[in-house]
C-alpha cells in the first residue's frame, strides 16, 4: 500500500533490470503474499492495479536503501481480489507450481487473465 501511496512501482527488492520491461502504458498489479514483508499474515490476494506512466526509472534515495522504480498511475478504489477468487479460471494459476513463478517478481499476465483481474478489481 505503500507504494501506492507514492504512485510507484518497485519490484525484486528494488533491483533495477525488470523494471526496464515495463513501458508507459502496460497495466500493472501487484499481488501480495503476505499483509506485511517479510512476517505477515498470509493474504494471497491481488492488491492494487494501475498504469505504467511514464518510461523512467529513478533511484530513490530512503536512507541506506536506494531502490529503482517506476511511476505508476494506480485506480483509486480497486478492490482487493483474493487469488482463490478466481478459482480455476487464470491462466497464471493453471500451471503446476504457479506460486513459484511469482516469486520471480515480475511476471507478464496473458490478456485473459488481465481482463479477469481488471473486471475483478475495477469493474
Amino acid at each position: 500500500m505503500r507504494g501506492v501511496a507514492l504512485g510507484i512501482a518497485q519490484i525484486n527488492h528494488g533491483k533495477r533490470a525488470g523494471l526496464t520491461r515495463l513501458a508507459k502504458g502496460d497495466w500493472f498489479a501487484y499481488y501480495s503474499p503476505r499483509e506485511s514483508y517479510p512476517d505477515g499474515a498470509p493474504l494471497k490476494a491481488f492488491t492494487a492495479i494501475g498504469v505504467v506512466a511514464d518510461d523512467e526509472i529513478f533511484q530513490a534515495d530512503d536512507g541506506d536503501f536506494h531502490p529503482f522504480r517506476r511511476r505508476v498511475d494506480y485506480v483509486s478504489g480497486a478492490r482487493e481480489v483474493p487469488i482463490a477468487e478466481f478459482g480455476g479460471a487464470l491462466d497464471l494459476t493453471s500451471q503446476p507450481n504457479w506460486g513459484y513463478r511469482l516469486r520471480l517478481g515480475l511476471v507478464p499476465l496473458s490478456d485473459h487473465d488481465l481482463g479477469l483481474l481488471r473486471h475483478a478489481m475495477i469493474g
